[in-house]
C-alpha cells in the first residue's frame, strides 16, 4: 500500500485517539532550535495535525505538508482559523515549498515512510542557510507492563501486516548518516496515554495495521482486545506508556 494512503480509513480514530507530546519536547525545540516568533517552520508528513498544533503558537508561519487529503483535511478543519497556519498539499519529497524557505523542519511520526534520498534533497533545498531538522518520535512501549505485553502479542498474532509495518522507527545509524557529517543530538521523554474501553479500541483501530470494521480478522482481534481491557484493566482503566525521542540536527 502506498505509505500516504494508509490512514485514509483511519482519520477519525487518529484525531482523536493518538497521543499527543510531552511538554519537555517542545521546551527541547525552544532551547535547541531557532523555534520563535520569526521562525518559519515545516512540519512534514503533519498528517491530522496534531504536531502542527503545538508549534503555531510559537513560530511565525507553520506550513503544514501532508500528501493524503483526508488528513490534511482534517487539520484544516481544526487549525484553518489559525492565521500562522499554511496547508500544503505536497511530499517530504517534493514539498513545493520555495528554496531557502524555512527555518526549521519538523517531522512527527512520519520520517519512517520517507524516501531517504529523496527527502535529504529537499530537506537541504527548503532549509535557510543554518536551518535545522527535528525528526520526532512517539515510541510504543511494548514490555514494561502485563497490559502492553498482552496488547503487543495480539498485534503480532491478530494482525496481517503488524510485523511488516512495525518495523523499527528510527534508528540512531540510519539517522547519523542521513545528517553526516553533521552531528546528531538525541533527547528521550516519558509520554503516556490512559483510555477506558472505548479508548483502547479506538487507539487500536487509529493503526493501520489492525483490522478495520468489515476487513477480515476484525472481530476476532476486538474480541482478543476487550478479553485483554478485562484482564488489566484497573478502575476501567490501561494505559499505554510511550518514549517520545527527537532527533536534532541540520546540513553542513
Amino acid at each position: 500500500m502506498d505509505p500516504t494512503q494508509r490512514f485514509s480509513d483511519r482519520v477519525g480514530h487518529y484525531v482523536r485517539y493518538r497521543p499527543g507530546y510531552p511538554p519537555a519536547l517542545i521546551q527541547c525545540l525552544q532551547q535547541y532550535t531557532a523555534l520563535d516568533h520569526q521562525c518559519t517552520v515545516a512540519d512534514l508528513g503533519s498528517g491530522t495535525g496534531i504536531f502542527t498544533a503545538l508549534l503555531l503558537p510559537l513560530a511565525d508561519r507553520v506550513y503544514a505538508v501532508e500528501p493524503n487529503a483526508t488528513m490534511r483535511a482534517a487539520a484544516e478543519q481544526a487549525l484553518g482559523a489559525e492565521a500562522k497556519f499554511k496547508s500544503v498539499a505536497g511530499r517530504a519529497e517534493a514539498t513545493t515549498l520555495p528554496s531557502a524557505s524555512v527555518d526549521l523542519i519538523t517531522v512527527a511520526q512520519a520520517f519512517h515512510w520517507f524516501d531517504l534520498k529523496a527527502c535529504h534533497t529537499e530537506f537541504v533545498r527548503i532549509l535557510k542557510p543554518g536551518g535545522q531538522v527535528a525528526l520526532i518520535w512517539n515510541e510504543r512501549l511494548t514490555d514494561t507492563t502485563p497490559f502492553l505485553r498482552d496488547y503487543e502479542d495480539l498485534l503480532r498474532t491478530g494482525t496481517a501486516d503488524y510485523n511488516e509495518v512495525n518495523h523499527v522507527q528510527f534508528d540512531d545509524a540510519v539517522i547519523g548518516r542521513f545528517f553526516a557529517p553533521s552531528g546528531v543530538a538525541k533527547h528521550t521523554f516519558s509520554n503516556e496515554q490512559t483510555f477506558d474501553l472505548e479508548g483502547l479500541i479506538g487507539r487500536a483501530l487509529s493503526s493501520s495495521y489492525v483490522p478495520n470494521v468489515g476487513q477480515p480478522g476484525h472481530e476476532d482481534f476486538m474480541t482478543g482486545l476487550r478479553s485483554i481491557f478485562q484482564r488489566h484493566a484497573q478502575d476501567g482503566r490501561v494505559s499505554f506508556e510511550y518514549r517520545t525521542v527527537i532527533f536534532l540536527s541540520h546540513f553542513d
